[in-house]
């Protein structure tokens, strides 16, 4: 099989990790850390449009983020907030479509009322897809697709005889779109933290001790280069 050498990746996902570690280090409160970590994702997002990547998805609040301190949490909400006010116009204008990967039902009305709105104004994007993980966990998701096929087959919907793995992949959050090529983790951890785990079954990973807060778009572009030079076989030889 020919290597793929060279081929950008087409979709690319980031666990958005160490902000509170950043400021931490800083002797700053954590709320700090946040603040210039959603700096970097209006970087990275912007970079990724540069570099015509079509798909990328963020994790930024898992399911398991529920266990962090209230005041933490509501912090984070502000941020996110703030985000969609004060961008969702470039999204919009640059054909940027926001796609949320995750069950926002549980979040606070006005959080939950300006993503809605920001879904809505970007839905006709065609430049690039946005996939942000809000209370999402890889394992919920792999498991609401379940449920939402037997629903179907219960219903008359669905023959299960005709369940594949294109059917499968139209549950989804990320329903028609690419699997991940490449998984980004900054901060040290050597994990997957419940991300994307239908979708990641081939991708490389690429891990980096840089703090979110601190990468930049030199140290995304050198994850890149990095894919670039693998070999993938998906199994092949």
């Amino acid at each position: 099989m020919e290597s793929n050498k060279k081929e950008m990746p087409k979709h690319i996902g980031i666990i958005m990790d160490g902000n509170g570690r950043w400021a931490t280090k800083r002797g700053l409160p954590r709320t700090y850390g946040h603040k210039e970590g959603v700096k970097r994702v209006l970087d990275i997002v912007r970079e990724a449009y540069r570099l015509e990547i079509p798909f990328l998805s963020l994790y930024a609040f898992s399911t398991e983020n529920w266990k962090r301190p209230k005041k933490e949490i509501d912090n984070l909400m502000i941020l996110l907030q703030r985000f969609l006010v004060k961008y969702i116009e470039e999204l919009e204008e640059n054909g940027v479509k926001l796609n949320i990967m995750g069950d926002i039902s549980a979040l606070d009305g006005k959080t939950r009322e300006l993503v809605e709105l920001a879904l809505e104004r970007t839905s006709k994007g065609t430049k690039m897809v946005l996939n942000i993980g809000l209370n999402y966990g890889g394992q919920d998701e792999i498991l609401k697709a379940v449920a939402d096929i037997a629903h179907c087959v219960k219903e008359g919907q669905i023959d299960p005889n005709s369940i594949d793995k294109s059917l499968f992949e139209s549950f989804l959050y990320t329903k028609c779109q690419p699997p991940l090529d490449l998984l980004i983790r900054p901060s040290g951890e050597l994990r997957v933290s419940n991300f994307m785990l239908y979708q990641m079954a081939y991708s490389e990973f690429w891990f980096s001790n840089v703090l979110w807060p601190d990468f930049d778009e030199a140290v995304f572009n050198e994850a890149i280069e990095d894919y670039r030079s693998r070999d993938r076989r998906f199994g092949g030889l």
